[in-house]
């Protein structure tokens, strides 16, 4: 099969499409035909291997362990392996996997779920890894209520875009913080206000937010906690930058460190990939209260490209690569 493959950590010079020997599902696994793939911001930590704290997390230490890049897909049960059960040959599913980037994928059963009613496959593999990530850091982390005030950094990125809707789902009142081009993308989302950084400062000493997800990573923690109620929750949702060794972390630590001695809630936040909550992400879209904002389609031979444009921070929303 056709795959986009690295055999060495590095930017995306690294990266080529290759015939590579199609996988095999084993025990609680199913083999998906890929309709489509979808970038996600971890894609380009897994290809640098930066901060070098990913490869001390089991991707690898000196080269990739698996080589195929991509996380996010949807497309058609081809096979099933021993010990399946709720799924079969000819499903249409999306969730999460290691090495969507390729015509063949396999994915544990227990990270997929049925393509949701009212939206395309090719769109369903844009909501696994940032859909989830925004779904819990709301729910679980931020324990958003209907009625507060909610800011979300970030907002015209993969998760910012899932966290706008969510949030306004949830009955809160919205803020989206992006930049200028940006703008009309996150209204449309429909955020109550929007906030272009380029132009404006969100702590300003006026607006206080119950809640704040940030997606950027880019600011100190005393900055944000400028903008929170006296009891508000800051939730630490990703975010790129910091040091070649533990990159974002250091602030994560900073957080977990200061949270027992002020009266903010500052919750360093990861993810949990689950089926459960993939299908709450499927019912949300059933009912019309989230659609996936997609930015571009590219092949399978761009998707190289695609992941320096997403690193530049030119996307919006989310970009899916097809096979």
């Amino acid at each position: 099969m056709k795959a986009i493959a690295q055999d060495t950590y590095g930017n995306s010079e690294v990266l080529g499409l290759r015939d590579v020997q199609t996988p095999t599902p084993g025990g609680g696994e199913v083999l998906i035909a890929v309709r489509a793939a979808a970038l996600d911001a971890g894609v380009w930590h897994l290809m640098t291997g930066r901060p070098y704290l990913v490869r001390l997390m089991g991707y690898g230490l000196r080269r990739p362990k698996v080589p195929v890049r991509g996380r996010e897909v949807a497309g058609r049960i081809e096979a099933v392996g021993e010990g399946v059960t709720g799924f079969r040959v000819g499903d249409e599913v999306f969730g999460v996997c290691e090495g969507s980037f390729a015509e063949f994928a396999t994915a544990r059963q227990d990270k997929i779920a049925a393509v949701p009613a009212g939206i395309p496959p090719e769109h369903a593999a844009a909501l696994p890894v940032s859909g989830l990530t925004a779904l819990q850091a709301l729910r679980d982390a931020g324990r958003v209520r209907p009625g507060q005030r909610v800011l979300v950094i970030g907002a015209a990125g993969g998760v910012g875009t899932y966290a706008v809707q969510l949030a306004k789902a949830y009955g809160a009142h919205v803020t989206g913080v992006c930049s200028t081009s940006k703008t009309e993308l996150v209204r449309s989302l429909g955020a109550d206000e929007v906030v272009d950084y380029t132009r404006e400062e969100f702590a300003d000493g006026v607006r206080a937010y119950d809640l704040i997800l940030d997606t950027a990573g880019n600011r100190a923690l005393s900055h944000l906690r400028r903008a929170l109620t006296p009891r508000g929750t800051l939730v630490l949702v990703g975010g790129e930058g910091g040091g070649r060794w533990i990159g974002t972390m250091a602030r994560v630590l900073r957080a977990a460190l200061l949270n027992p001695f002020v009266r903010h809630t500052l919750k360093p936040f990861m993810a949990a990939e689950r089926r459960a909550d993939l299908e709450v992400l499927g019912r949300h879209v059933e009912a019309g209260e989230l659609t996936p904002a997609i930015h571009r389609v590219r092949p399978l031979a761009e998707a190289a490209a695609a992941i320096d444009a997403m690193h530049r921070g030119e996307a919006r929303g989310k970009t899916l690569i097809v096979p």
